[in-house]
């Protein structure tokens, strides 16, 4: 199983990004996908998630500006930022409890992680 992301990139303050991110593989079911990110010197952060029914979760700094949506038949979740800020320069990385299996046994896969950086 891979997680894919793209999407990143420098933007100025007040900008948008739409951050995407793929699962490929031997995939049968998944669970939650989300997105966290870590600023230099930071711990890792859940930014947002999105459940497989569509139950949506932020963390308080995004509300109102970042959205998270999904397209299970694609296996895809993506991370609308809007009015971005300094404060959301980071790595930006995806995640999903993925079960490879018809025991539904879910495991956490990360992908690579993508530079958004907000910069006049």
């Amino acid at each position: 199983v891979q997680l894919q992301a793209s999407g990143g990139g420098l933007v100025q303050p007040g900008g948008s990004l739409r951050l995407s991110c793929a699962a490929s593989g031997n995939i049968v079911s998944i669970d939650s996908m989300d997105w966290y990110r870590q600023a230099p010197g930071k711990q890792r952060e859940l930014v947002a998630a999105v459940t497989s029914g569509g139950n949506t979760i932020y963390v308080d700094s995004v509300k109102g500006r970042f959205t998270i949506s999904r397209d299970n038949a694609k296996n895809t979740v993506w991370l609308r930022m809007n009015s971005l800020k300094p404060e959301d320069t980071a790595v930006y990385y995806c995640h999903a409890r993925i079960s490879v299996s018809s025991a539904y046994l879910y495991q956490n896969y990360w992908g690579q992680g993508t530079q958004v950086t907000v910069s006049s």
